[in-house]
């Protein structure tokens, strides 16, 4: 161990592992995060080589007989019922039946929706009643037959945080010195900050400010490949990622149907992944979106407050240089054409993607780091308790050209910059003007798109700047645009261009698509051409979640692609058939493909003559498309699912291709359409062989 895995030891004793551990288990295991390190924590807090191998066998060994892995809930139950009881790690959510007056247990890849549980559970661990918890659960038979459940729960140890000591955290924090501090987050985030500058970690720490200061609204677009969505889908249980599709109110915001509020009422960070391909149906998403992202507030027939801070991640196609130096294209480029200037206006901070390294092994860490979800409940009580946004008003001195929404946006980046770094102390003159600068930078980012778009002058106050402790005024540059005449001295567009254009008087430049292209021709900066790349994924699917389909997930890594091999052991069933089915449909709109081999095994209670009937049906009929399916049904169990594509990529879903609830009803929405169905917690892991 180095000097600060023994300070962070000595300061946070059990709630610390080393991160390379994790990083080699999770490689090969579709397990949450936190489930592994709080095993590591258990088995490996050693230093001794040979202590920690045995460790790593025995965190192995122990998610081999007590992990609930997805597709396996009829074995689980049948474990219970013949041994009695049996001790489980599973997720565990409790909630409230008016009907039948109590609480029960929902245990979500045990799939068992009334499990009996005793009050003292519930009220011990808050959490289980708030969007749910992973834990040791030893579940047990119950043998009285006029009972009207089947399992209960006989004890539970929690794996995440049930509850969490703010002031225990700041004293820690009290006794190292910010650099200190900083890198502990780092490594905590996986990353070894030795291996990074000092503006590069201000970047990585940006990435966390949604998820600890409330209604901020943050955006970072750059290349891909630089883990802009890990941080809000594997990070944090508070946070959710949407992942393209559609934006709708009523899931978002308040559906009126069912009086219920959505996503921003459940999560502390919403955060939108690939940005340009949110799909908005109704205009009045955009108008809600808008009052929300201004104030945490909106009305849908009922006035609502939340705190929920919203993320917005996407992909440049170009390069900086070009945009910055271009008349025509902004930085803003990707967003979908119904993110008009009023909802940029309202980003608070627009972080560089471009200047953040691609993911490599070479800055990961193996040090020490917190338990992930120590860390989470850390900025989860922050963002719910402390507000920094008085202390930081009090001490920034910002100058004339900051207007309303520069002067909010800027007060909440360096408020939340406090909160991640100076959780119980108010930071050095120094360390404050570091993050005013910063936090200037990234609005400014923002303001000079806006001013590229505008035909006046409304957003002209680019120069932003502050007031140092010894009373000079500094002005904030974007280091990407500082030179670029384009961006600092953009042309207006002239309203009158089309009554002028024969006329001689007329001084103002038009802004045809003709003289556009001969304007650009003449530049050093050539246009290239939009390839986009396919980019590994890593990312989970979530409880209850919809618009994930077979074609959103696959058709994109098909192309090219000619046979396609299927190892799922639960293609058995109908319904998992069904499922087949409709994986076989989104593949044959990819005209290359010519083979599909399924790989699956059946079971003791399975009936083998039906099944092989069912799949024979679809065999013929796939023949009729001219593509061969080849079938494999092995009796031995296989313990892996995944997709093999021979154009190099794999695609790991841990459930297989049954990851979606089954509907309530034949006649419900989501019975046929399955962006519509509701999805399980589902591990999605897609990359090159």
């Amino acid at each position: 161990m180095d000097a600060l895995d023994i300070q962070l030891n000595r300061l946070f004793d059990g709630k610390v592992v080393r991160k390379d551990l994790v990083h080699r288990i999770k490689k090969g295991t579709n397990v949450p995060t936190f489930v592994l390190e709080f095993l590591l924590a258990r088995y490996c807090a050693s230093d001794d080589e040979a202590e920690i191998q045995a460790g790593m066998e025995a965190v192995l060994e122990t998610l081999n007989d007590n992990y609930v892995r997805p597709n396996e809930s009829n074995m689980a139950q049948s474990k219970v019922a013949t041994k009695g009881k049996y001790r489980f790690i599973d997720k565990v959510h409790v909630n409230y039946s008016e009907k039948d007056r109590r609480h029960w247990a929902a245990l979500e890849n045990f799939d068992s929706r009334k499990v009996a549980i005793s009050d003292k559970f519930y009220r011990d661990h808050d959490r289980l009643l708030q969007g749910g918890l992973w834990a040791e659960v030893t579940i047990a038979y119950n043998e009285i037959e006029e009972d009207d459940y089947t399992f209960y729960i006989e004890d539970l140890r929690p794996i995440q945080l049930s509850r969490f000591n703010f002031e225990h955290y700041c004293e820690g924090r009290q006794e190292c010195s910010r650099d200190e501090w900083m890198s502990f987050i780092l490594r905590t985030v996986g990353l070894e900050p030795d291996k990074l500058s000092q503006r590069v970690k201000m970047h990585f720490i940006a990435r966390l400010l949604p998820l600890v200061e409330p209604n901020f609204n943050f955006i970072e677009l750059g290349p891909r490949g630089t883990g802009k969505s890990y941080f809000f889908s594997e990070f944090s249980p508070y946070s959710t990622l949407i992942s393209g599709g559609q934006a709708t109110k009523a899931t978002l915001f308040y559906n009126n149907q069912r009086k219920k509020i959505g996503l921003v009422g459940f999560w502390d960070t919403v955060a939108f992944d690939e940005v340009g391909g949110i799909k908005v149906k109704d205009q009045d998403t955009i108008q809600i979106m808008k009052d929300f992202m201004a104030n945490g507030r909106f009305s849908r027939g009922v006035e609502v407050i939340a705190d929920a801070s919203m993320a917005f991640v996407g992909n440049l196609d170009l390069s900086i240089e070009q945009i910055v130096n271009s008349e025509v294209y902004d930085l803003f480029q990707p967003l979908p054409k119904e993110f008009d200037l009023a909802v940029m206006d309202r980003f608070a901070f627009y972080l560089p993607g471009w200047e953040m390294p691609k993911n490599s092994s070479e800055f990961l860490t193996s040090s020490y780091g917190f338990i992930t979800d120590y860390l989470a409940e850390a900025f989860h009580y922050q963002l719910k308790q402390t507000n920094r946004y008085e202390e930081v008003s009090r001490r920034i001195k910002l100058g004339s050209a900051v207007e309303g929404r520069d002067e909010k946006g800027i007060k909440k980046t360096v408020a939340a910059f406090l909160k991640i770094l100076h959780p119980s102390a108010p930071p050095t003159d120094e360390e404050f003007e570091e993050y005013v600068s910063y936090a200037i930078e990234a609005r400014r980012r923002v303001k000079e798109q806006m001013n590229k778009r505008k035909s006046d002058d409304e957003f002209a106050k680019i120069n932003l700047s502050y007031f140092d402790s010894t009373g000079k005024e500094v002005i904030v540059y974007c280091p990407e645009s500082k030179d670029a005449h384009a961006t600092q001295n953009p042309q207006r567009k002239n309203i009158h261009a089309d009554n002028e254009i024969n006329s001689s008087s007329s001084t103002l430049p038009t802004h045809k698509a003709e003289h556009v292209s001969s304007e650009l021709a003449d530049e050093p900066y050539i246009r290239e051409t939009l390839v986009k790349e396919l980019t590994e994924q890593y990312f989970t699917i979530h409880y209850g979640a919809i618009g994930y389909s077979y074609e959103t997930i696959f058709s994109p890594y098909l192309q090219g692609a000619k046979s396609i091999e299927v190892k799922d052991p639960y293609i058995r069933e109908n319904h998992q058939i069904q499922n087949f089915v409709r994986f076989c449909e989104a593949v044959i709109s990819i005209p290359s493909i010519k083979k599909i081999k399924l790989i699956t095994t059946y079971g003791e209670s399975t009936d083998v003559k039906e099944m092989s009937d069912r799949l024979n049906e679809l065999q013929q009929s796939l023949i009729e498309m001219d593509i061969e399916l080849e079938l494999q049904i092995n009796e031995k169990m296989l313990h892996e699912n995944e997709i093999i594509i021979d154009n190099g990529w794999v695609v790991k879903i841990d459930r297989g291709l049954d990851f979606y609830q089954k509907p309530d009803s034949l006649f419900g929405i989501g019975s046929n359409n399955l962006l519509l169905r509701k999805c399980v917690e589902t591990r999605v892991d897609i990359f090159k062989k």
